[in-house]
């Protein structure tokens, strides 16, 4: 089948439209018609060589649509069904049976490797293979060809804009706060970042119940929007010491810090603003893969201090995506604050939105009538 994509020709280059050629499903996958996708931080360190991707080639890892076709054996979807699509796992490895499929053991090679199990590629360009396959469906395209484990259903209404999201940035956010830390009725959390990974992981908090919400953010317009969505204080990284600014609301230290900058400075200095069996959790994607966190030994062990990385805030999609739906539907979600929509054709001038700050999540949308 031919479909419309956003094509990566090259390490930084800015995405080219053009008609590509998506397979037929094979066995376990299944077609999706693409009505709305987000773009993700991470598919900007795709398209930077940061991350692994074939170019040319097509990103995008937020998609939502409805179901064209399944493969043979697919029963979990079916023609004209309307899913989210999220990150690829195996379901076989120990990590996959335990509910952290997240962090399976081949997490890298099929959710970046570009390639079906068999070494195929399901896209192409001219006669020629392209990259494709990212996290399992490449969904910067009108069709995209994902996997049964990594399609979810949802009989709820809510607009595709909204729940294309809640796929990777939204269900990483929020679940980084309720899953992954399980912070606590009362505790105290700072939160680095204030695009759509830290602003849903403020919604976590307040979801979670914590007493003291900081979101440290330079932006001004986005810290206004951290306190909107129920942030108690924000900090201005620029404003001062950054450990002295989150000790001066909370002395006794935090009991919580998840960075989504991906900052080593940023991530040390919250360390200073940790108390006694405090954790850090991290979950920014540095643009230096070799970035590395200075910790001290004597600190760690006297603090008794937990350090974790996390992947999708610890998420089983198929329970985890219909919470975040549920609650939005209950209004404790209010994902319209966070998503501005594009249309497809303008993705160079939504990433360019959102690195200038001026918009929090993109997502592109197709015309219903093509």
């Amino acid at each position: 089948m031919q479909a419309q994509a956003a094509l990566l020709t090259e390490a930084g280059s800015d995405f080219t439209l053009a008609e590509i050629d998506v397979d037929d499903p094979h066995p376990g996958e299944v077609l999706v018609r693409i009505e709305a996708v987000g773009i993700c931080h991470t598919d900007l360190a795709a398209r930077d060589g940061v991350l692994p991707l074939e170019f040319p080639g097509v990103a995008g890892h937020e998609g939502a649509g409805t179901v064209l076709a399944v493969g043979a054996g697919v029963t979990k979807v079916a023609a004209g069904d309307k899913v989210g699509i999220t990150f690829n796992s195996c379901g076989e490895c120990a990590t996959c049976t335990t509910g952290r499929q997240s962090y399976w053991e081949n997490f890298t090679e099929f959710n970046y490797g570009g390639t079906r199990r068999d070494g195929s590629k399901p896209l192409s360009r001219d006669g020629s293979p392209i990259g494709g396959m990212f996290f399992g469906q490449s969904s910067f395209a009108r069709v995209a060809l994902a996997n049964e484990r990594n399609v979810v259903r949802i009989d709820d209404d809510i607009p595709f804009a909204l729940l294309a999201p809640l796929g990777c940035g939204v269900q990483t956010g929020v679940g980084a706060v309720t899953r992954s830390l399980r912070a606590e009725k009362g505790s105290a959390i700072v939160i680095a970042g204030g695009g759509s990974v830290g602003l849903s992981a403020a919604i976590g908090a307040v979801i979670a119940g914590c007493g003291t919400i900081v979101v440290v953010e330079p932006t001004p317009a986005r810290r206004e929007l951290a306190l909107e969505l129920g942030a108690s204080h924000v900090v201005d990284p620029a404003a001062g010491d950054l450990t002295e600014q989150v000790r001066a609301i909370v002395p006794e230290g935090v009991d919580h810090v998840l960075d989504t900058t991906g900052i080593p400075a940023v991530v040390e200095a919250l360390i200073g603003a940790v108390r006694v069996r405090g954790s850090v959790g991290l979950i920014g994607v540095p643009g230096d893969p070799a970035a590395a966190v200075r910790l001290n030994i004597i600190a760690t062990l006297t603090l008794g201090l937990t350090v974790t990385g996390i992947i999708e805030g610890d998420s089983v999609p198929d329970e985890f995506i219909p919470e975040l739906v549920g609650l939005y539907r209950e209004g404790k979600l209010p994902l319209e604050k966070l998503v501005t929509t594009f249309e497809f054709e303008r993705i160079n001038d939504a990433v360019a939105a959102q690195h200038a700050g001026e918009v929090v999540k993109p997502v592109l949308v197709f015309d219903t009538a093509s």
